[in-house]
């Protein structure tokens, strides 16, 4: 295994931003920036050999200073949605930002995707590291307590790229953090994919209010477009004349996943691309998943090589605590206590059949 690094440009502040690229003995690449911990590059073989790059992004830095859609994007720190950008904390209400209509997403405009990060690197034999951390000052975005906070990316000899996220604070906080990584098994830039198979391990999605605000309840999935626990295209059902549908413009729900062990990490969905015959399995310790078809993705913006991507060119598949959680006592996670120590880890494999 080795990892190499080159320049990924410089911001506008000029901050200057480094790629760090890992690669193993099956020729599988994973590319990471410092500025924002995003992951930039993807790049699998297809079942004849054929590599190609399956996450959406950019070719330099400046293209993810504005990153509209989130591609690539570590997010925090609370991703997703807080219903009126407001929560209580120890019973202080605090206020952050709204840039969803009157609700807070990903944390604001300039979530964690958008910081500088130092960074570690750990070569192993059988496995690479990339380990980005940085310290969230207190009220950074909104929210309370001086939190540390490293993100690291691995990249074993099995083709699983690993996330593992770890916390503390000063302060009891607020936390949620995700990754928003736009998925494509044909390769970036290919085109739809509506095509793709989907499997996810859920019964019920948490419902929703209009502006896609989870009401507290939950909506079993059972003769519904939204279940996939009969592996399925996503094109299949997602015109379907079906209110969650339409109020998301496609899929943009959160699955509430089956754990055998709660908090364990186990199997929570499946993407598959025929042509090609690549795999992507997912396992999470997250009791929640955000699955979202790219929607709203405009294409009116170029990504790599000059690509232009539209909507539902990608799928993502976001592990999280539930969206608007800070608001809904009965909903898991979300909150941390000063000085406790949180970890979670997220696993994407990628395989061929």
């Amino acid at each position: 295994m080795s990892i190499t690094r080159k320049s990924f440009g410089t911001t506008k502040a000029g901050e200057k931003a480094t790629l760090y690229t890992m690669t193993n003995a099956n020729g599988m690449k994973v590319s990471v920036t410092d500025f924002g911990a995003n992951i930039v590059e993807i790049i699998v073989p297809d079942r004849n050999g054929k590599m190609d790059d399956v996450n959406l992004g950019y070719d330099s830095v400046s293209g993810y200073e504005n990153n509209g859609p989130g591609y690539g994007s570590f997010l925090g720190r609370v991703a997703n949605r807080i219903a009126g950008a407001c929560y209580e904390v120890g019973g202080v209400r605090y206020t952050a930002e709204k840039n969803d209509g009157e609700n807070c997403l990903h944390s604001g405009a300039k979530s964690y995707n958008k910081y500088m990060y130092e960074t570690e690197l750990i070569e192993e034999e059988d496995s690479d590291s990339v380990e980005f951390s940085r310290l969230s000052p207190d009220m950074e975005q909104g929210f309370p307590g001086n939190l540390d906070l490293t993100v690291t990316y691995t990249l074993t000899g099995s083709n699983e790229l690993v996330i593992e996220y770890f916390a503390v604070s000063d302060r009891d906080t607020v936390l949620n953090l995700t990754n928003h990584s736009y998925f494509n098994l044909r390769g970036e830039g290919s085109g739809t994919v509506l095509d793709h198979k989907v499997w996810i391990n859920a019964d019920s999605i948490t419902a929703t209010d209009p502006g896609l605000i989870p009401t507290g309840e939950y909506l079993d999935v059972t003769g519904t477009p939204m279940d996939f626990r009969t592996m399925k295209t996503i094109g299949q059902d997602i015109g379907a004349d079906y209110q969650p549908l339409k109020e998301g413009f496609g899929y943009d729900h959160n699955y509430v996943l089956k754990h055998t062990t709660p908090g364990e990490v186990e199997k929570a969905a499946e993407l598959y691309e025929e042509t090609t015959g690549r795999c992507m399995e997912v396992f999470t310790d997250m009791p929640g998943m955000q699955f979202y078809s790219a929607n709203h993705i405009s294409g009116a913006e170029a990504g790599k090589g000059g690509k232009i991507y539209r909507s539902r060119d990608a799928i993502c598949f976001e592990t999280q605590f539930f969206p608007n959680t800070l608001n809904i006592p009965e909903f898991p996670g979300g909150r941390i206590s000063a000085g406790e120590e949180f970890e979670s880890a997220t696993i994407y494999r990628f395989s061929v059949r």
